[in-house]
């Protein structure tokens, strides 16, 4: 008889966060040894309640053999504290009640989102169903909080951090996601003991995204319906949020109007997805007339293939600060199609070092805007011969190697087992 596992996962498909196709993957790869219920959010990842789910009830549904209890929420906008935090405490108490819904459980697996109350929901469903509890780190808070200045008040930030290291201690085991995180966690500890933990990568469904030639049907359908065709295509893919220093970028990427390439291509800066960022980048882009700037909404799960494929280069950047706070899932999007990346990281965080290890990219560090524009202007002056083609097959060789989701979902499995 399998043993039964409880996941929070805030998000969850069909909503496109990150970190909910993440927690997806690994409930599915799960069911092989588990009898998996994930309690989440009705669909809102964008702050809009799909129709549906607008009712005030807790829905109660069955996907791929995974029992889903979604809890209703409000909607909200991500420019809006004030609306966020309404939506965070909803998803909180909902969770909670949702959790004397789901029924004995064996373990339960807390993400860290919504921040800080991701590792609380774990806490409390460790002592309510009597099970051990695995707190999966994606981002410390209020570290990443504090990191780009968020909020300021130091005595809610001093019981953010208090609260997220009780989480950590009651935790049977912590996961973080690259090795940066880990000494985040060590130093969170320092003089103390610390919590049982590992290290275990994000990854990339190899099934559902792989390398397509450049006329592929889907990749072509792509290009047209954006304007592509024919051009150099440095793409950012995914949430155009706080922690990625979008706003200093963009004042780069202006430099490059009407650039081409060394074999004649126009070169354009694609944003793939949205964010709270969204409307100040295209405000940006609308007063200095940056037509060297396309904007696309998020695609859909059977779309993504074809955008990320689309794309010559890829960005892959955070703020500084974000050293040891947050681990940038899309690298494994990136190198899931075989891309060279544009990378814009700190020295020391863990897909810096993955990148320059492999050799699959350029990186700069974060405000380093001069170093910033050097990297794109050699992947310009590139773009006509073999070196990008062969960085990216180096990232897909060692995605392939290391980084599927049967290999860090398999890991998640002989972890739990161990408990």
């Amino acid at each position: 008889m399998k043993k039964r596992i409880l996941i929070y996962a805030h998000y969850y498909a069909p909503d496109v966060a990150s970190t909910g196709q993440i927690i997806q993957d690994m409930a599915e790869e799960m069911t092989s040894e588990f009898d998996v219920t994930v309690i989440c959010t009705v669909p809102s990842y964008e702050g809009v309640i799909k129709e549906g789910y607008r009712e005030k009830k807790i829905f109660k549904e069955k996907i791929d053999g995974i029992e889903i209890l979604r809890v209703p929420v409000p909607e909200f906008r991500k420019s809006s504290k004030k609306s966020r935090i309404k939506n965070l405490l909803a998803y909180y108490l909902g969770a909670r009640r949702a959790t004397g819904i789901a029924g004995t459980q064996d373990y339960v697996l807390a993400i860290s989102q919504p921040p800080i109350m991701g590792g609380m929901l774990g806490v409390y469903g460790k002592k309510k169903l009597g099970t051990k509890m695995i707190y999966c780190i994606q981002d410390f808070n209020p570290e990443q909080i504090e990191a780009v200045a968020y909020f300021g008040n130091k005595v809610v930030l001093s019981a953010m951090r208090w609260l997220d290291k009780r989480s950590c201690r009651k935790s049977d085991l912590v996961v973080t996601v690259g090795r940066d995180m880990a000494e985040t966690l060590k130093n969170r500890f320092m003089g103390e003991r610390v919590p049982r933990h590992t290290i275990i990568n994000n990854w990339i469904n190899d099934k559902e995204i792989y390398p397509l030639p450049p006329k592929d049907p889907g990749v072509s359908a792509f290009k047209q319906q954006y304007g592509l065709e024919n051009k150099f295509i440095i793409m950012y893919s995914g949430n155009i949020g706080l922690y990625y220093d979008l706003e200093g970028i963009i004042k780069v990427i202006e430099k490059f109007k009407g650039a081409k390439t060394t074999d004649g291509r126009d070169v354009v800066f694609a944003f793939v997805g949205a964010g709270c960022m969204l409307d100040k980048l295209i405000q940006y882009k609308t007063a200095n007339d940056c037509n060297n700037v396309v904007f696309i909404p998020y695609q859909d799960k059977d779309n993504l293939i074809y955008s990320l494929n689309a794309a010559n280069v890829h960005w892959c950047v955070n703020a500084k600060g974000i050293k040891g706070v947050s681990c940038p899932s899309k690298f494994y999007g990136i190198a899931g199609v075989g891309k060279p990346i544009l990378g814009v990281l700190e020295k020391g965080s863990e897909i810096e070092m993955l990148i320059n290890e492999i050799g699959c990219g350029k990186v700069s560090e974060p405000g380093d805007y001069k170093a910033i524009e050097n990297n794109i202007f050699w992947f310009l002056s590139h773009a006509d011969n073999n070196e990008l083609t062969e960085m990216g097959k180096l990232g897909y060789k060692y995605l392939i190697r290391n980084l599927t989701k049967d290999a860090s979902v398999g890991k998640y499995i002989t972890e739990i087992k161990c408990l």
